[in-house]
Formats: C-alpha cells, structure tokens, sequence
C-alpha cells in the first residue's frame, strides 16, 4: 500500500490508536513501550501484515530532527535548575567525554572485529554513542522510579544534553569519510564554535522566550503554546543557520524558561509532555516503516555483539572515566548510571545521514542501528528498576512524594497554609502574578476579591485589599512572602 493524502491520516490514526493501546499493555508486562511503537511501525511496513510501502529516508530524518526538537524542548521544560545545578559538570563530562570515550572505543571494536573499515567503524560508534532522552525520560517518569541522591537529575540531564556530541560526531565522520581531503584537526574549532553558538543562543532565546510569554498578553489563551512553538522552531533553525548546534540551543532554552515563572505555565508544561509523546509514537512508527525486518536477520550476529560490547564495556568504560573527577559517586551509582545508557530513536534518526550522504555501507550501517538500539532499550529498559534494587540505588516506595503539587515539599513535611491581606501601599500592586519573584518553594492558592474566592493564573494582577491563601514549605519561604508583598508578619 502507497501512502497518499487520501488515506495517511486514516493509517495514520489507527497507527496512533494501536500503539497507545500497546504502550499500556507493555507498561503492565514490563516492556518498554518505546519497543512496541517499533514494531507496530515494522507491522505496518511493506515486510508486515500492513504492507505500507515507505523508503523515504529523507522524510524520516525530517520528522525525526522535529521529534527530537519537541523531546529535548520538554525534557528541558521538566528539568529544574535547582536539581541540575549540583550535577552539572557531571552531565556535562558524561555528554561530552563520556559520548566520545564511547564512539571511539565502539568504533575500534567494530574496525578491528568485525572488519568495518576504520572510518565506518567510527561513524557507527558516533551514531549509538549518546544516550537518548526519549528512552530514558519516559521510562523513568512512567514507572516512577526513585532513585536516591544526584542520580536522577545526572541521568536526565545527560540523556537531554548528549545528543549535541554525537549530531557532531555523526556529521563529522561523514564529512571525514565523503571528503578525502578533511582533516580531524579542521573539525577541532568546528566543534567548539558549535557548542558555543548553540550554549550562548538557548541561553538567550529562553531569556526572550521567557520575556515575551509573559508580555506580548495575547487575547486567546490557546495561541500561547504556538507562540512558544514558533520560538523553539525559530531557535533550533537560527542557532543551525550561524553553525551553532540546534539541539542543544533547545534543551538550554528549555531550561531557562522552565525555571522562570511565566504564563500559562502549568497547563502549557503539560501540553509539550503530551506532545513529546506524540512525537514519540510518530517517530518511532516512522523509523519502524523505515526497516525492512527482511533485511535484519544477516545482522543479527554483528549487531548482538556490538549491543554486548556496547552495554557490557564501553558504556560503563566511558561512564567511569568521566565521572573519575567525582568521588562523591560510589561505585555502584557509577555502575546503574552506566545501565541506564539506553540507545533510541535518536541513534536511528542519525542513521539516515549516512543514507542521505550515499555512503556505501549506510543501509547496513542503518539496520545494525536499529538493532543496537532496539535491543539496548529492550535489555536494559526492563530491567533497570531490577538492577536499581540490586544496586541499593532506589528509594523504598514508602519514601516516595506522591504530592501532584509543582511546589517542592520537604521530606520533614513542615509545609504551611497561611494568609495575607495586600495592602494598597504594596508593590505588588497592579502587577502580574508571574512577574513577581514569588520564591519556587511558595505558591498562591487561591484570591479573595469583591466577595468571591476566584483560581490565580500567572497573568492575574493583584489589587489592593486582595486577600490571598498561600502555602510555603518552610517558615523561611513564608517570611519572604511577607517581606515581598510588603506585610508585617504578625
């Protein structure tokens, strides 16, 4: 069946439909769902019951460059700074060292294993050499594993902040092996130059982001997350276009605005969640078309011994010498940190560059992809809350906060309602909620005006006399809330 407008969205849909109806029968077997939006892809292909004619490799990297972008930009979202502010040079050694410790000692072992010449070898270990934010942000988050200490916040922020290093990688091994005359040392200032531009910009347009959320006051509430969609758009597309890296100009941007209060926040959050979703499913049941499960069983041997290699040694080699300037982590942290380098659709996405470059050996190179990262999410996605147990690195579930509040609540509970009258003299009078630097640990629950208790959202302005109902997390938190609306605390 060739796909055409008259029945894409038709398949389309139904596709969507069988793979969430899927992703909740794997949660209930323990199987990542990431796999199932894989295979039903593979069903519906040209080899598969569905019999869907797809070979658009170039298509497929559209679609996976926007996933990724809507994936990066809400894990981002849901990144607090406070959490990654201990960790940061951790994540950063991990996708920078870490990924290139794994694409050379992978490469090597392809090279001089299984006979790839050196430049492919290198180019596969680039391609599966950073762990991908889909497989671990929605694995983590759907079985709601707690993990004690740094170690979630180290993982979520390298699986968001490593896909910069092997988009680099990729490109450049393919430049190296495309053009005979390139040279390692040309791509040295290439790389720095790129991460700069690409820090320097999400930084900036998160501050703009941030900025315009909250003062462009638009009359339709439902044109917010568009707006903030033509930002992240025009961010990843402008940081591209002056040779900076686009990926991680998002995932920065992502952060600033998830750290700021800004309008709409709450609802808008969980708007990009669902649709990093629905860029999940997409992209994975694209990817899925894109296989011919035909051509999978020639490499079924190279590609378990690659997946072994990876997991088993140059995963965890990388993970220890990276983190080799941290001794704070002990030896079994650094063990599950090196578990949880689970391979997804990003390593897919990056095989179809060598497709699009006419490189020999790319469709052999795609489906040894597939492969790895097929068996790295289904190897180690299903068993890492029993590797966290037998790690001693999970949090017993008695210990778990089940608050559905955005506040952070201590583990002590010492958490507090209180009330404050907003005098007419106050500065907060006459501005925005979301422009006042209301303390992260406090929130508004609800105003008394006029007579009537009415719900606060980041665009409600305060009046003089408004009586308002707060709660903070420490009485800390609740003398700054006094000291910041101008209250003598009583």
């Amino acid at each position: 069946m060739k796909l055409s407008a008259e029945n894409i969205l038709l398949l389309g849909s139904i596709l969507l439909f069988v793979s969430i109806i899927a992703s909740k029968t794997s949660f209930k077997l323990g199987i990542p769902s990431l796999i199932l939006f894989l295979v039903v892809g593979m069903l519906a292909g040209s080899d598969g019951l569905g019999g869907i004619i797809f070979n658009e490799p170039k298509a497929a990297q559209f679609l996976g460059v926007v996933a990724l972008t809507f994936i990066l930009f809400s894990g981002g979202l849901d990144t607090k700074w406070e959490s990654i502010k201990p960790i940061l040079w951790h994540g950063i050694s991990l996708s920078t060292i870490g990924v290139l410790i794994t694409a050379l000692s992978v490469g090597l072992f392809i090279s001089y294993v299984l006979g790839f010449s050196l430049a492919e070898g290198m180019l596969i270990g680039a391609i599966v050499s950073s762990t991908d934010a889909a497989a671990v942000f929605s694995i983590l988050r759907s079985r709601s594993v707690g993990l004690k200490g740094t170690l979630r916040p180290i993982l979520e922020f390298e699986s968001g902040s490593n896909d910069p290093m092997a988009y680099f990688l990729t490109i450049s091994f393919i430049y190296l092996i495309t053009d005979a005359e390139a040279s390692v040392i040309s791509l040295i200032p290439k790389f720095f130059i790129g991460m700069a531009l690409g820090a320097v910009s999400g930084y900036v347009f998160g501050k703009i982001m941030t900025w315009t959320v909250n003062h462009i006051k638009l009359d339709i509430d439902g044109l917010y997350p568009v707006l903030i969609l033509s930002l992240v758009f025009f961010t990843f597309s402008f940081t591209d276009f002056i040779g900076g890296n686009g990926f991680l100009a998002v995932y920065i941007s992502a952060i600033i605005l998830g750290d700021s209060n800004f309008i709409h926040k709450k609802s808008l959050m969980k708007f990009y969640d669902g649709q990093a979703w629905l860029m999940q499913i997409v992209m994975f049941i694209t990817l899925g078309l894109l296989v011919f499960p035909s051509q999978i069983p020639p490499i079924i041997g190279p590609g378990l011994l690659i997946s072994l290699f990876l997991i088993l040694v140059a995963r965890p080699l990388a993970v220890f010498i990276s983190l080799a300037f941290f001794p704070k982590l002990n030896v079994r942290k650094k063990f599950f940190i090196s578990w949880v380098g689970l391979r997804g659709a990003a390593p897919i996405v990056f095989a179809t560059y060598p497709m699009l470059a006419n490189i020999e050996a790319s469709n052999t190179i795609f489906n040894l992809v597939f492969f790895i990262s097929a068996t790295s999410v289904l190897l180690q996605g299903t068993s890492l809350s029993m590797v966290a147990k037998w790690l001693h690195v999970s949090v017993p579930e008695k210990l778990k906060r089940r608050f559905p509040l955005d506040i952070e609540i201590k583990d002590d509970l010492k958490s507090e309602l209180f009330e404050i009258d907003i005098p007419e003299t106050s500065l907060s009078v006459g501005k925005a909620v979301v422009l006042l630097k209301i303390p992260k640990t406090a929130s508004i629950v609800l105003l008394h005006r006029n007579g009537k208790y009415v719900g606060v959202n980041g665009d409600t302005v305060l009046e003089g006399g408004d009586h308002l109902l707060l709660m903070a997390d420490s009485k800390e938190t609740v003398d700054k809330v006094y000291t910041l609306f101008g209250v003598r605390k009583q």
